[in-house]
């Protein structure tokens, strides 16, 4: 029987955060919310006029625009809020009403992407940005440091606060994002186009599921032949071209640590077909810049009969699933 896409897009995080550390702080939830309160994210705005408000958890995910108060009933000294939006947006961030000791050690960091496990999404080799210019930091600079932007649809906030009652309020904003690039899946179905206009760069979209992924369209500038093969054979090829889609399977969210299951370095017209049985799986667009490169692909989640075996399509089964 499969894992409601809710459940298993949280018990993912949990799963990862507790990894790094973040587990004990799942009891600041509330056992009258209970965990799976954190599932309740569909508000929907009645109005123009309404913003949509809440209390936000010492760990706490957040999909849906609105205020979000924060307020130490104890000291709290290593908290997370995940936020992500749909893949054609990009999520923008305001702090107000900060009430915390920076001197004490207290701080807020506001971060463009998700950091899980020590491993970071978008990765620093698919992301515009050094790392460094990803992390807003209130105290380093109050007048600059309260806003911040991302530059995909997932952000998150850290913060640490010592003394009771310290606390501020988070202002969560959705924007449209006209050519959306490293996108993390909120559903495990659905289907998206990534294209890259004479643009240098990498786009990966990742989807937090075991999934089959089908390919139904892929454009790539220099490409004439139409083929799909292993990763094996094609890999060195690939990479070298400069324009390629890979295919990556991996049970943490950095995409430079992922497993490679295959690549194409070809156009492609018909329909290709890969069973990832792995806790994210991920499409991700290599681009030299010189060629307008597309890929259409579709994906859903597999069911618990259909997870991959040993050597099934001729690739290790390296991800762990049970």
């Amino acid at each position: 029987m499969s894992v409601a896409p809710r459940t298993h897009f949280l018990l993912f995080l949990i799963s990862l955060s507790s990894r790094m550390g973040l587990s004990r702080y799942i009891e600041d939830i509330e056992a009258a919310d209970g965990l799976y309160s954190l599932l309740s994210l569909d508000q929907k705005r009645d109005s123009e006029d309404f913003i949509f408000r809440r209390p936000l958890r010492c760990l706490d995910m957040l999909a849906t625009d609105g205020s979000y108060t924060f307020v130490a009933s104890r000291p709290q000294l290593a908290c997370a809020a995940f936020i992500i939006a749909e893949p054609s947006e990009v999520i923008s961030l305001e702090l107000s009403d900060v009430n915390i000791d920076c001197s004490a050690g207290d701080f807020i960091k506001m971060f463009d992407g998700w950091v899980l496990k020590g491993e970071k999404f978008p990765s620093k080799q698919d992301h515009e940005l050094p790392l460094h210019q990803r992390y807003t930091d209130y105290c380093s600079s109050p007048a600059t440091g309260a806003t911040s932007r991302s530059s995909q649809n997932v952000a998150m906030i850290f913060f640490r606060l010592h003394s009771a009652d310290s606390g501020f309020t988070l202002a969560i904003k959705k924007l449209h994002n006209p050519f959306p690039c490293n996108i993390m899946s909120q559903s495990p179905e659905g289907s998206f186009t990534m294209v890259l206009p004479h643009q240098r760069k990498n786009c990966s979209f990742s989807i937090i599921y075991p999934v089959e992924i089908r390919l139904t369209d892929l454009s790539l500038g220099h490409a004439k032949s139409n083929e799909l093969n292993p990763q094996r054979q094609l890999w060195s090829g690939c990479s070298g071209s400069g324009d390629y889609v890979e295919l990556l399977g991996g049970n943490g969210v950095d995409t430079s640590m992922m497993f490679p299951v295959a690549a194409l370095c070809f156009s492609l017209s018909g329909l290709a077909q890969v069973k990832i049985g792995c806790d994210n799986s991920v499409v991700r667009l290599v681009s030299s810049g010189n060629y307008i490169n597309r890929v259409s692909f579709q994906y859903r989640l597999l069911e618990q009969s259909e997870l991959p075996k040993t050597q099934e399509n001729a690739l290790d089964n390296f991800c762990s699933v049970e």
